[in-house]
């Protein structure tokens, strides 16, 4: 403990001696600095990260808790974890002969606190509700996401050894490793927030972190149609799809919404039914209480005992479900998807990478040739057009607001190629004074040819879902 003072009262006297320095009789304007000092001055290291006046006395503090808490194991017993972290550095804390605020006093111990159990800059982060997807390109660059506009932080991390701890308190609760031979990883939070990351060498900016937040409270069709990305016909529509047991694919691109809206959709499944669901890294959040959630599996260390999403289509083929969600189709778990969808396995859900319904199709043919099954391209369309019912476009427009675009139903082939018709489509008519895309949901005017399997299902419809305005 002793140490710790006589080192803090050191870094104090340093500090006085510094500000006492005589400065200069005259200090040049602006207009009169040498290009010679412009020039170094942009050489020079970014400022940022000395800001801190308390940088110093935190990782000194935190250096001197894990002593304190190393030396003193058994008192971690008598409370959780959290708050014996909390409770040493407080003690350290209140041992320091500084002019230092309450204020600052907890947000140094909040920092160390963070640091030793918890995610470090990240926290204050991820606890920001207003905050959708927070970026780490390195130590010194941190963007965070809000409302669909990026921002620059004022976040730091000390080096990029704290960035990698941070990395491996995320992933290793879930038997997830990343090092130089497997520098890429897919994992997720304790609320299901969705973490990638990828480390030097592939990354050369330093060891980056992507994390996509989820709201705390489940997103609702309520929710859709008050923010403009969905209007009250189509969503009826759509509710009418999933009670009726058609199977639905949600194509967009990334970042466009297609997990939350593939969550909105699961809400209209019955709760007398058994929902299986199958994802990379566990997103889906259903209220169901009949839900068995699989997630896929990467290779160890070791290279071995990797279960894909195929392995666990073919799995939940037998596990008697009456609904299979998969969280994403990106590869050849497409042909596995799509045998289940014609085998009985009606009211399946899943979503796709594509920027629009007629290249979802090709997508997914694409997707199908991936299994390594040598099948022509009209049987794989053939297996498309009989497997998919309706493809649901959801897109992120370019004022970061995210709408559902398109609706459109699969008729079936013609001549080789799929026929799809559009029912509903976002049409843009213009922008407000503050930059936002306005517009308008119009039905195409089509009635659907699944119509006839709605009212077999006894769902109410209305000629209204689809009749122009």
């Amino acid at each position: 403990m002793a140490g710790l003072l006589e080192l803090l009262n050191e870094q104090k006297l340093k500090e006085s001696l510094a500000n006492a320095s005589p400065a200069p009789s005259a200090e040049p304007s602006e207009e009169n600095v040498p290009a010679e000092t412009e020039k170094e001055e942009e050489k020079a290291p970014a400022p940022e990260k000395s800001e801190d006046p308390y940088a110093a006395i935190r990782k000194k503090i935190q250096k001197e808790a894990v002593r304190v808490m190393n030396e003193n194991p058994g008192q971690k017993k008598t409370v959780d974890r959290d708050t014996y972290v909390r409770q040493t550095v407080s003690g350290l804390l209140q041992e320091i002969d500084l002019p230092i605020s309450l204020v600052d006093r907890k947000k140094i111990a909040d920092s160390v606190v963070s640091n030793i159990v918890g995610l470090g800059p990240l926290d204050q982060l991820i606890r920001d509700d207003t905050i959708s997807e927070i970026m780490v390109n390195g130590p010194d660059q941190v963007y965070v996401e809000k409302k669909g506009v990026l921002y620059l932080t004022d976040i730091h991390f000390e080096d990029d050894a704290q960035v990698m701890t941070v990395i491996d308190r995320i992933v290793s609760p879930l038997g997830r490793h990343v090092d130089e031979s497997s520098p890429m990883v897919d994992a997720r939070l304790a609320d299901g927030s969705r973490v990638n990351a990828i480390i030097p060498p592939l990354a050369l900016n330093g060891p980056t972190v992507t994390i996509r937040k989820f709201p705390k409270e489940s997103i609702t069709v309520n929710d859709l149609i008050a923010w403009k990305s969905a209007s009250p016909r189509m969503m009826m529509f759509l509710e009418a799809c999933v009670r009726s047991k058609l199977n639905i694919i949600v194509s967009g691109g990334t970042g466009s919404g297609k997990t939350t809206l593939l969550g909105v959709l699961s809400a209209y499944i019955p709760d007398t039914e058994r929902i299986v669901t199958i994802e990379d890294a566990a997103e889906l959040r259903l209220q169901q209480p009949h839900v068995v959630r699989l997630e896929a599996r990467p290779a160890n260390i070791e290279g071995k005992g990797r279960i894909a999403i195929k392995d666990l289509v073919v799995n939940a083929l037998r596990m008697r479900p009456d609904r299979i969600i998969v969280g994403e189709c990106r590869g050849g778990e497409a042909l596995d998807m799509l045998q289940a969808m014609n085998t009985g396995h009606d009211g399946s859900l899943t979503t796709g990478h594509a920027n629009s319904p007629r290249d979802m199709m090709s997508r997914l043919e694409t997707m199908v040739m991936m299994s390594g099954m040598e099948l022509p391209s009209r049987a794989i369309r053939e297996q498309i057009a009989s497997a998919i019912n309706i493809v649901v476009q959801q897109s992120r427009l370019p004022d970061g607001s995210r709408k559902i675009t398109s609706v459109s139903e699969i008729l079936g082939m013609e001549h080789d190629e799929i026929v799809m018709q559009e029912i509903y489509r976002f049409n843009q008519t213009g922008i407000d004074e503050h930059g936002r895309i306005i517009g308008s949901f119009d039905p195409t005017g089509v009635r659907p040819r699944c119509l006839t399997k709605l009212q077999r299902s006894g769902v109410l419809i209305s000629d209204e879902w689809f009749g122009k305005e």
